[in-house]
């Protein structure tokens, strides 16, 4: 099996970890908002083939067996590790232990958690990242800008309900990122100033994605029923 959504179900954490005990070639999961485990995390670990990686909102999982896992599947390129019950030890294993493949991280939802230190080290292990999502970060102001230049490839930023970035700082992001296409700033744009900010950066579309894409298996692009991660399902059962 190389693509697996299990988004939600209702299924105790031993049975989850019965099934993944058995996989080895996944290459896209998505297991969002689920009760985990640490056993749960290390079977993941043999699937070092896996590409995108959803495990927004699940809990019951330490930081030393994320680092494991994430040490072990290097070749991942989305993660959505959003909104999770993590500590700061969570959110530090995350940002030291990404491998240098990853173009889209959701590491967004962590508060005080996430700190300017965090986003340095990101960006220095994962300069190729297109995609992030560092939304409800409050300690982030706008000094985080010139780090976030670094990634000289980056297409859509997702700072949504960082309180501390003001809205004069934002409309310097169309000189700092020259390639930058998609820019999300809800709860720091009101409606009343969201239209001179797209007239300060006319090519950058600023709060059409209300929702992360980012390792989820739902449907784009007007693809219909039977599409997972943009790919035809061959093989559909309910339960």
């Amino acid at each position: 099996m190389v693509l697996m959504d299990l988004s939600s179900s209702i299924i105790p954490p031993s049975a989850l970890q019965s099934i993944l005990s058995h996989c080895r070639l996944l290459e896209f999961l998505s297991l969002e908002a689920l009760q985990l485990s640490d056993g749960i995390i290390s079977s993941l670990s043999m699937n070092p083939n896996l590409l995108q990686l959803n495990l927004s909102g699940c809990s019951g999982f330490s930081a030393p067996a994320l680092a494991h896992m994430l040490k072990s599947c290097s070749r991942i390129e989305q993660l959505n590790i959003s909104w999770c019950e993590f500590d700061n030890d969570h959110v530090k294993s995350v940002v030291d232990n990404l491998n240098p493949a990853v173009t889209h991280l959701n590491l967004s939802g962590y508060r005080e958690g996430l700190a300017l230190e965090d986003v340095k080290v990101l960006v220095t292990r994962c300069p190729n990242i297109q995609a992030l999502d560092l939304s409800d970060s409050t300690p982030l102001m706008a000094d985080s800008f010139p780090v976030l230049r670094q990634l000289k490839g980056l297409l859509h930023l997702s700072l949504s309900r960082c309180y501390h970035i003001h809205l004069a700082a934002l409309t310097d992001l169309g000189s700092m990122f020259p390639v930058l296409s998609l820019l999300d700033v809800f709860g720091i744009v009101n409606d009343g100033h969201l239209s001179s900010l797209k007239k300060e950066l006319p090519r950058i579309s600023i709060n059409s994605r209300p929702f992360s894409s980012i390792a989820r298996p739902s449907p784009s692009s007007g693809l219909t029923g039977g599409f997972m991660w943009n790919r035809k399902c061959q093989l559909r059962f309910k339960l």
